[in-house]
């Protein structure tokens, strides 16, 4: 079979695999549906594998983003992760008050908030790796290796060209 007939064959086996799932439902047509879905089902295995440390997947983002970059003001976090700069504001508090952030101000501009991780986030961030690295695989391992490349290489794909329609776009590397 040429490389071309065992494409379209292909195709035709998911437009009908694809076909037969909607008619189950008409949210299955939904890709907005699906992907709040999936939010949801994701934020359950999170919240399962990670019981016991008191993180929400929002707060983990800017945790491991702190690890990852250093110290950062706060709106430039926000752009990091992707959320609002209100939501950040709110959650950098409680991440203060439970001593797992260092906050303080810019030599160079008081108005500017620095938060840094502390050496107690640190500690949270690589005992909590395992749990929400069980999370994720949890989340797409129904999925083949292959289907999960291809999902997640599609994810990133809708991400990325979509990014600039969000209130909140995040930064991505050039």
């Amino acid at each position: 079979m040429s490389t071309l007939t065992s494409e379209l064959s292909n195709q035709e086996l998911v437009s009908s695999e694809l076909i037969a799932l909607q008619a189950r439902s008409p949210l299955f047509s939904r890709p907005g549906f699906l992907i709040r879905r999936m939010h949801q089902i994701h934020g359950f295995l999170f919240a399962e594998e990670t019981d016991g440390f008191d993180i929400t997947p929002a707060q983990y983002s800017l945790l491991t983003t702190l690890d990852t970059f250093g110290e950062l003001d706060q709106n430039t976090l926000a752009i990091q992760v992707g959320l609002e700069r209100s939501s950040v504001a709110e959650v950098i508090p409680r991440l203060h008050t439970r001593g797992l952030v260092v906050r303080g101000q810019a030599a160079h501009d008081k108005r500017l908030r620095l938060v840094k991780l502390s050496l107690k986030g640190k500690r949270l961030v690589a005992r909590m790796s395992d749990a929400v690295q069980r999370a994720h695989s949890r989340t797409i391992e129904t999925l083949s290796r292959e289907e999960q490349d291809i999902f997640m290489l599609l994810m990133i794909k809708l991400v990325e060209a979509n990014n600039s329609e969000s209130v909140v776009p995040f930064k991505l590397p050039k």
